[in-house]
């Protein structure tokens, strides 16, 4: 693999691979106590040959969680001539067109042990050199060993290269701190929070993915059951596939859980009208215009559009809420 260096004024090209070099040492952030040891020994290795350094570090972990791709397939996909690199968005993309949830975790070193602990390999990206000349680098991190205050890496053609953790912090902090992990859809990642997670499930849905998708969103509304976007993602996702019943009930567990939105009052609302339960969908379209926000008319459309349908209209404005739980101080 041969480097890649940037002259300063290439700063626009923070996403390019490159080749190895050594920086000076940082101290590792206190908050790292308390990790245990730990090594994923069945992370694929491939070494990162000339042109390779990104499509090998995705192989790694595109085929640790089962695809079966290896590098030559993605070299194709991937490498930029122009660039002699792989750009970290279609790293990303292109995890997303394997069926694969594809996620940044977040840019802290407890993330990323947060997610070995769990068992799962994070691809980042380095700068080997100097924040003035940069080397990138793509490696895929595999394991940590804190009485060495040392990561383990499928680094370049080292299947396992250890190298000091404050050394590591500090090229991924001049690579912007940037990692991903890249898992089955349905495991949620260990560092994930509940809006970046839902626009990287949404991701699986936009590339043509439902039933991938509706397998992220499960999975995120079984670990955030109050997280309205979530509910509403999963609801609409179960409707797109003919799942009224099942809808419904996704979004009637999430109010009963704490998931309040007008949008998802609004949504509950149309279900409950196609079922012609009037009573429960004219409440739900009472609270969604209460709520209100910056969709107000369509919600007052809604709530319009169902006193039209419904055989006798609806009651008058005062009448209380039915069927639909509104927990207290929400």
């Amino acid at each position: 693999m041969s480097p890649i260096r940037a002259a300063a004024g290439w700063l626009a090209l923070l996403l390019l691979v490159g080749g190895c070099s050594v920086t000076g040492p940082a101290l590792p952030p206190a908050e790292l106590a308390g990790y245990d040891a730990v090594e994923l020994t069945e992370v694929p290795f491939y070494p990162q040959q000339r042109y390779q350094c990104g499509p090998a570090a995705l192989a790694m972990v595109l085929d640790w969680s089962g695809v079966g791709i290896g590098p030559e397939a993605l070299t194709e996909l991937l490498y930029i001539p122009a660039r002699r690199g792989s750009l970290q968005p279609e790293l990303m993309a292109q995890a997303r067109r394997q069926q694969r949830l594809a996620y940044r975790i977040p840019g802290q070193p407890q993330a990323l042990l947060d997610e070995l602990a769990a068992g799962h390999p994070v691809l980042v990206l380095q700068n080997l050199g100097l924040s003035w000349w940069p080397v990138w680098h793509y490696a895929v991190v595999i394991g940590y060993q804190p009485a060495a205050d040392a990561l383990l890496l499928r680094s370049g053609t080292t299947a396992r290269h250890r190298v000091a953790l404050a050394t590591f912090l500090r090229t991924w902090q001049r690579g912007g701190n940037w990692g991903m992990v890249v898992l089955p859809p349905g495991r949620v990642p260990a560092s994930a929070e509940p809006g970046p997670y839902l626009v990287a499930a949404y991701d699986l849905e936009a590339t043509g993915l439902l039933e991938q998708a509706q397998l992220a969103y499960t999975a995120g509304v079984e670990r955030w059951p109050a997280q309205a976007g979530l509910r509403l993602a999963l609801a609409n996702a179960h409707y797109a596939q003919g799942r009224l019943e099942q809808a419904i009930a996704v979004l009637e567990e999430g109010i009963a859980a704490g998931a309040i939105a007008a949008a998802n009052y609004n949504n509950l609302a149309l279900l409950l009208a196609e079922r012609q339960r009037w009573d429960a969908a004219e409440a739900a379209a009472r609270e969604a215009v209460k709520l209100g926000g910056p969709d107000m008319e369509t919600y007052r459309k809604t709530h319009a559009d169902i006193c039209r349908r419904r055989p006798g209209g609806c009651a008058g404005a005062d009448r209380s809420p039915l069927a639909i739980p509104h927990p207290p101080d929400s």
